[in-house]
């Protein structure tokens, strides 16, 4: 299997540096994986984060190693933990309410919390049905609407999902995740259009195989996994990665901080792939 390249601290150019300083960022799923990265990204470029996750040890790790660190980079912001179940529509109300309290209003939402339960479409159970829903799509619909109304009043912000290359096209075995992710992106794009005209934008991030922890789990014992998504699979009809790479997480967040970005001011509605080409879009 090739090496495995772990996770890098994000870069900054003299154009980024200190970009999102003074801005308040709430991150789901950060415990981990892509919502991690984007929580060092932005805190990197100065922002303070409220990174959530239902597992809270990840995420107080995460904001212990982010902030008040020995020798950290001048000019970062910080990250504070917020335990978070996104399937609980009155915790998110809360919750969102809590941090604007304790951090300042919010200037952006990234909606990265997802699981991922894979069978035949005829053999998901209904639980599997529900509770990969309950997340995905569910989750995202709690989250986005709290932001979205307390930024409409404002007249700014903006909310990126990170949803996935399976939304976009079918994928054996992935029924129940591809289609949440895909009523997650369609959901993001219609918000998007109805929040517009009162400045907050609303895109999607559709990763294509990232190396994260739910992607490693599917990995399992056999040590030619990685090797065999990068070549494809005819067998399972899916396409190889033309750049002949996985992503790793800091290529995602790369690119939700740029459509969270001035740099993105008007784009919104958008659905980028980050998938390597995986797709052939």
């Amino acid at each position: 299997m090739p090496e495995h390249i772990p996770s890098r601290t994000p870069s900054e150019t003299p154009r980024t540096a200190g970009e999102f300083a003074g801005r308040v960022a709430l991150v789901t799923g950060a415990g981990q994986g892509i919502g991690e990265a984007v929580v060092r990204a932005l805190v990197a470029r100065g922002a303070t984060v409220a990174a959530t996750d239902r597992m809270s040890e990840g995420i107080e790790v995460l904001a212990k190693d982010l902030t008040g660190t020995p020798g950290e980079q001048e000019g970062a912001g910080r990250a504070v933990a917020y335990p978070l179940d996104v399937t609980d529509g009155s915790a998110v109300n809360e919750t969102i309410a809590r941090v604007e309290s304790e951090l300042g209003p919010l200037d952006l939402l990234v909606n990265v919390a997802g699981i991922l339960r894979t069978a035949p479409a005829t053999e998901l159970t209904d639980q599997d049905w529900a509770d990969t829903f309950a997340v995905n799509s569910t989750g995202v619909f709690h989250t986005s609407r709290a932001a979205a109304a307390r930024m409409t009043e404002r007249r700014k912000g903006c909310i990126v999902t990170v949803a996935s290359n399976a939304a976009g096209i079918p994928r054996t075995g992935m029924a129940a995740y591809a289609a949440s992710k895909a009523a997650a992106a369609m959901f993001t794009k219609c918000l998007g259009l109805e929040v517009a005209r009162s400045g907050v934008r609303c895109n999607v991030v559709a990763p294509g195989s990232t190396d994260t922890p739910m992607q490693r789990s599917m990995w399992e014992g056999n040590p030619d996994a990685e090797r065999g998504v990068i070549e494809g699979d005819l067998a399972s009809y899916k396409t190889g990665i033309p750049l002949g790479r996985i992503a790793r997480p800091e290529d995602i967040a790369d690119a939700v901080l740029f459509l969270a970005s001035d740099r993105a001011r008007h784009i919104t509605m958008q659905d980028i792939y980050v998938d390597g080409g995986a797709t052939l879009r």
